[in-house]
């Protein structure tokens, strides 16, 4: 099968959006099939080869997202047209459509191709916290997009209420896939917990992209806990300012690989505070991690923490209620414990290659849909 994955964003990104494509990629090619990456251009400083890249990358020119340089936004270009039809694609999956992927979905449309749209981004949310407004164009926008795609993919349960509430149809589920091998408990590292709280306080980390959104700020009643050592890593936008609202947080700035798994390992509790999310990637590492989470019952979090098994499960935006979750878990290594080897469990066949077969099952499922209608 001849795919190209359309993405708003792709490594050296560090995101969901990014790793999924590239996760979608490398299992693609392992399963024999020939994919083919189009995204955005990223800076030639940042921009080495796409040597983590199982399949050809064309990039396609961006600008920088003003105040957030991090985010690049594909321009207009026929590159998405040529690419797909040089490939001879026989199925285009869209990533996280919003600019670059209704170009691919236009391409797609006229070349007489099937699309899978992969709904990864609560944009409307993000409209809301950038903007103030701008939510109902988002949905229009999204409506448009996923309304012309043969199917379209949500990661949790909330996603697929979200989507069906706005009028989109033909919705499947599908969740994200963790590298268990990669993030695992035994990784625990004595030294870097005796650098990180050289007091032997109990850590409390944060993992993910320092951005309005993120509410990361909420972490500031925890920081107040007698006994507590918050660790942020990550980078964005929000940095500056959250370095002068968390007072005695270790900021590790961006790590990956295999150093941001023996941090994740390294932690007692794993906070997560953005109300956004469609999924939460960085709660499922620390679940395979075998660290027990905190985070807002709200989108994705919802389907992955267990309350009172897992980890806990908050109010969305409440810090106070944040800081109360955190505490009761400090005074509680034996809980901790318990909840950091359920959640280990949980997680442990959620593999990249158990969901990449799904998804191309759900290919198949299309190309199947396709061929009947033709005859």
């Amino acid at each position: 099968m001849r795919v190209v994955i359309v993405t708003e964003s792709f490594p050296p990104d560090v995101n969901g959006v990014a790793h999924c494509a590239l996760q979608t990629a490398h299992h693609l090619a392992r399963r024999g099939h020939d994919p083919l990456v189009v995204a955005p251009a990223v800076p030639a400083a940042a921009m080495g080869p796409d040597a983590d890249a199982p399949c050809p990358v064309v990039r396609v020119p961006s600008l920088p997202l003003p105040g957030y340089p991090q985010v690049r936004v594909a321009l207009p270009s026929r590159r998405v047209a040529a690419a797909i039809t040089a490939h001879r694609a026989d199925l285009v999956h869209l990533a996280s459509p919003f600019v670059l992927g209704v170009r691919g979905m236009s391409a797609a449309t006229r070349l007489g191709l099937p699309a899978v749209a992969v709904y990864q981004t609560d944009l409307a949310g993000y409209a809301r916290t950038y903007m103030g407004a701008g939510e109902a164009a988002a949905w229009r926008r999204l409506r448009a997009v996923h309304g012309a795609a043969d199917r379209t993919l949500a990661p949790s349960t909330a996603a697929v209420r979200d989507l069906r509430a706005h009028g989109i149809g033909r919705i499947r589920l599908w969740r994200r896939g963790v590298d268990t091998e990669r993030f695992r408990p035994a990784l625990r590292d004595p030294v870097l917990r005796r650098e990180l709280a050289p007091g032997g306080e109990t850590i409390v980390g944060y993992v993910g992209r320092l951005a309005p959104e993120k509410r990361v700020d909420l972490l500031a009643g925890v920081c107040g806990l007698p006994g507590v050592r918050v660790v942020v890593v990550g980078d964005g936008p929000s940095e500056p300012g959250l370095r002068a609202a968390l007072p005695g947080a270790v900021f590790l700035g961006r790590r990956t690989g295999a150093d941001l798994a023996r941090i994740f390992a390294s932690l007692d509790v794993f906070a997560h505070t953005g109300p956004y999310e469609t999924f939460c990637q960085t709660v499922q590492e620390a679940m395979a991690a075998g660290v027990p989470v905190v985070a807002p019952a709200a989108g994705g979090p919802l389907d992955l923490v267990v309350h009172r098994h897992t980890g806990l499960l908050v109010p969305p935006e409440d810090p106070d209620a944040l800081r109360d979750a955190v505490s009761s878990l400090t005074g509680a290594p034996a809980l901790r414990a318990a909840y950091g080897r359920a959640a280990r469990a949980a997680v442990e066949r959620r593999t990249w290659e158990a969901v990449g077969d799904e998804l191309i099952g759900h290919y198949g499922d299309v190309l199947r849909a396709r061929t009947a209608v033709a005859a």
